[in-house]
């Protein structure tokens, strides 16, 4: 069964991702796995007597896992949700990723503080991860809740090629939400008639089942048009590509996507070509 998997330090962010997924997983109707990664020298500390209890420590720490997900199968709305837990010793880009290459994961979820600034062993791997994994990322700020109705924003230059994974993934989300209409935003500064025709007409095809309405704003930088944009126009969700070859890149610097998280309240979807 496909995945939501969803990356926790038991902090209150990581929590409101969770709340986050599991909702998601409802309507996407699948399983979710919550991972968390013991760093290699995590309960040892250099000490000889730590580490001849070692295993006790990584097994109080799966045990620790296996409650915090329980927190959540409890709940009415969630009790028809199966959820896995996986507690492995590693570093968390490496944990993720081994878990990712060997199971099926629609969607990796992560939890940030949002506009409070970034916190935590995951909050502060955030914007490592989306430049690093290839499964789309949903990055969930501690501000934000899961809406009855989300209302979904894309950023692009219309030099995007989504991966068919991708595609699907977005297209899945948007039936399982009934979605009536998205929000496509395009930040240009040197607008082409032909280039802007072509890019509508290939998104049509690619997302054929919601209504796009197009917005196009004029400004010398991305960050400040998509922000203004999001912060004067209803979004749940944006959503932005990674990719390496215009000006929608220069987005997935870590430092941009740093200010993006701590400005924004949104929940931030991250695909690739």
């Amino acid at each position: 069964m496909k995945q939501i998997l969803v990356a926790t330090d038991f902090s209150p962010s990581a929590a409101n991702a969770m709340e986050y997924a599991m909702a998601l997983a409802v309507l996407l109707k699948l399983e979710v796995c919550a991972i968390h990664a013991i760093h290699p020298t995590e309960g040892i500390n250099n000490s000889i007597y730590n580490a001849i209890f070692i295993e006790d420590y990584y097994r109080n720490k799966r045990e620790a896992l296996n409650a915090w997900a329980a927190t959540y199968t409890d709940k009415d709305a969630f009790k028809h949700v199966p959820v896995t837990t996986l507690c492995d010793v590693g570093f968390l880009k490496a944990v993720i990723t081994k878990h990712i290459d060997s199971n099926p994961v629609e969607l990796l979820v992560m939890g940030v503080t949002g506009a409070t600034g970034l916190s935590g062993i995951v909050g502060s791997n955030a914007s490592m991860m989306v430049t690093k994994v290839k499964s789309p990322t949903l990055i969930i700020p501690l501000e934000s809740r899961f809406p009855d109705v989300p209302f979904i924003t894309l950023a692009t230059d219309y030099e995007t090629k989504l991966s068919a994974t991708d595609v699907n993934a977005l297209n899945e989300m948007i039936k399982a939400f009934q979605s009536s209409q998205m929000q496509v935003l395009y930040v240009e500064d040197k607008p082409d008639a032909r280039h802007i025709q072509t890019g509508e007409a290939k998104l049509k095809e690619l997302l054929p089942h919601t209504m796009l309405n197009f917005n196009y704003l004029k400004d010398s930088s991305p960050l400040s048009g998509i922000m203004d944009f999001i912060e004067n126009n209803e979004t749940d969700i944006l959503c932005l590509v990674k990719h390496h070859h215009n000006i929608i890149y220069r987005l997935f610097n870590r430092s941009t996507v740093n200010q993006i998280m701590n400005r924004s309240v949104k929940a931030i979807l991250v695909l690739h070509e």
